[in-house]
């Protein structure tokens, strides 16, 4: 019966690293990445369309992203979807790709960027926090009912615990990388 609980738990927290991971990963760090442009949203065919559903992003130089469009037509409305997303990019059209080059970041903004990681980073432990809470509250039920003994309630909220931490010291991890990412120059 812990198993399971445990095994529930853990997963809620290795999905609370991995929403955060996405998260940060949208953050620009000055490099271009074609995860930058992944929440980007192209008015296409009468709907909001994905952009990576529309064409294709690559990151050939340090500092360029390339969009090559599966549909021509669509390359005017990719470019006003970069343009007025508030990443403040600015697209250039040739006719066939859409060309988005990354500029340098200001010190400011950088400071900016390591404040919203370091958000994005407490709400991945404030879902740790959550799950360990479900987890503790899952064992207290379980041995209400009799499917578990004090020790084996004891022993369960002592592993959940040691997974929580282990998952912080991760998510520490994760911010500490991202930080020096964004504010190396």
């Amino acid at each position: 019966m812990s198993d399971a609980i445990f095994s529930d738990t853990q997963k809620k927290m290795t999905n609370a690293i991995e929403a955060m991971k996405r998260e940060l990963s949208k953050l620009r760090a000055g490099k271009a990445t074609p995860a930058l442009l992944d929440g980007l949203r192209v008015e296409a065919y009468g709907s909001q369309t994905p952009l990576n559903q529309v064409g294709s992003v690559g990151a050939p130089e340090p500092r360029l992203l390339v969009i090559q469009p599966w549909d021509k037509g669509l390359l005017s409305a990719i470019e006003k979807a970069i343009r007025t997303s508030d990443l403040g990019l600015n697209p250039s059209n040739d006719g066939q790709v859409i060309r988005v080059p990354i500029p340098a970041l200001t010190e400011e903004r950088r400071k900016d960027l390591v404040k919203i990681a370091k958000q994005y980073a407490e709400d991945g432990r404030i879902a740790l926090r959550n799950a360990r809470r479900d987890g503790n509250d899952a064992l207290k039920k379980a041995a209400k009912d009799g499917d578990l003994t004090e020790d084996q309630e004891k022993r369960g909220h002592d592993r959940i615990q040691e997974l929580t931490d282990k998952h912080v010291k991760e998510i520490d991890a994760i911010l500490a990388a991202k930080e020096q990412e964004i504010l190396e120059i």
